[in-house]
């Protein structure tokens, strides 16, 4: 402690001391209590995400379920189903028609309530007739990671399973509105099925397509199936560039939108379908009593 200067013969003068800063967290004012502010929402409730594999193998839904629960945050509720009916696997127009009507019979039917949902199918269709079907956020995970990839690099690429599916896949790509800044969709060759079960042999297929999209100008690489979900961060370790997970990409996508409120605009393209005889669409009340069940206002 350092003192000031004092005439002979007297004793030192401290220096003052400053006073602390009235922190009300730490140091309140005399009277005031020194208690943290309660939380206004101190057990809010959990957002609740459907993430709707878009075939039946159950296999492959886990491995989504996995990915999407790795990416949710605190107090995220997150369901991975698959459709009670259609298709093995998503290869080609016919299979994607198909598990597109079967996934919106589950959407319609789901008994449960949400949030926000994912469709878990990269390229495939449904996912306008789900926003028209639903009050509440539809993420698509095609365009989910496409974003993401956009948020980190200009140009991006996409790696996907079968040749087949390449157009479809550029198709959704344009009509989401992120296709301008794609360099290029490359096909594996690699089956739907075997994109999680043999991926000794996805990841080299993977990796190949990957290192000729970084050639073509690609600075983020997408996953162009729902199969290669949780592997991103070996592939991105091998190539240097970020690889979006498209199954996480929609979740995070799909919790935020929720987060905040948000829901899908009514006004007129994706308004409520029109009441109307749809035969063979199943029960037509139960179905619009479960959809309405799943976002009270």
């Amino acid at each position: 402690m350092t003192s000031q200067h004092s005439p002979a013969g007297a004793s030192p003068v401290p220096s003052p001391v400053p006073s602390p800063a009235l922190n009300p967290a730490t140091n309140p004012a005399p009277g005031q209590d020194a208690s943290p502010a309660p939380d206004p929402n101190p057990n809010p409730d959990p957002i609740r995400v459907l993430v709707l594999n878009c075939n039946v193998t159950e296999s492959m839904t886990e491995v989504i379920g996995e990915s999407a629960r790795a990416a949710a945050g605190p107090g995220t509720v997150v369901t991975a189903v698959s459709p009670e009916w259609g298709v093995v696997s998503a290869e080609g127009y016919l299979d994607s028609f198909i598990a597109a009507t079967a996934m919106l019979d589950r959407l319609a039917t789901w008994p449960g309530g949400m949030d926000a949902v994912v469709l878990a199918g990269f390229g495939e269709h449904g996912r306008e007739a789900a926003r028209e079907l639903l009050d509440v956020p539809v993420v698509d995970i095609t365009d989910a990671a496409a974003h993401v990839a956009l948020m980190l690099a200009p140009r991006y690429g996409v790696v996907t399973t079968l040749a087949r599916s390449v157009v479809q896949i550029q198709d959704s790509l344009r009509t989401a509105g992120v296709a301008d800044h794609c360099v290029g969709v490359l096909a594996a060759g690699v089956p739907v099925l075997s994109a999680h079960a043999d991926e000794a042999r996805s990841r080299e297929a993977v990796l190949a397509c990957g290192r000729r999209l970084i050639d073509s100008g690609a600075e983020a690489l997408v996953l162009g199936c729902a199969g290669f979900a949780g592997r991103a961060a070996s592939f991105e370790e091998e190539l240097g560039i970020p690889v979006i997970d498209p199954v996480a990409a929609g979740l995070l996508f799909a919790e935020g939108l929720a987060r905040l409120g948000l829901r899908t605009s009514k006004v007129s393209t994706f308004a409520r379908p029109l009441p109307k005889s749809r035969p063979g669409w199943g029960s037509e009340p139960h179905r619009t009593a479960a959809v309405q069940d799943t976002h009270p206002v």
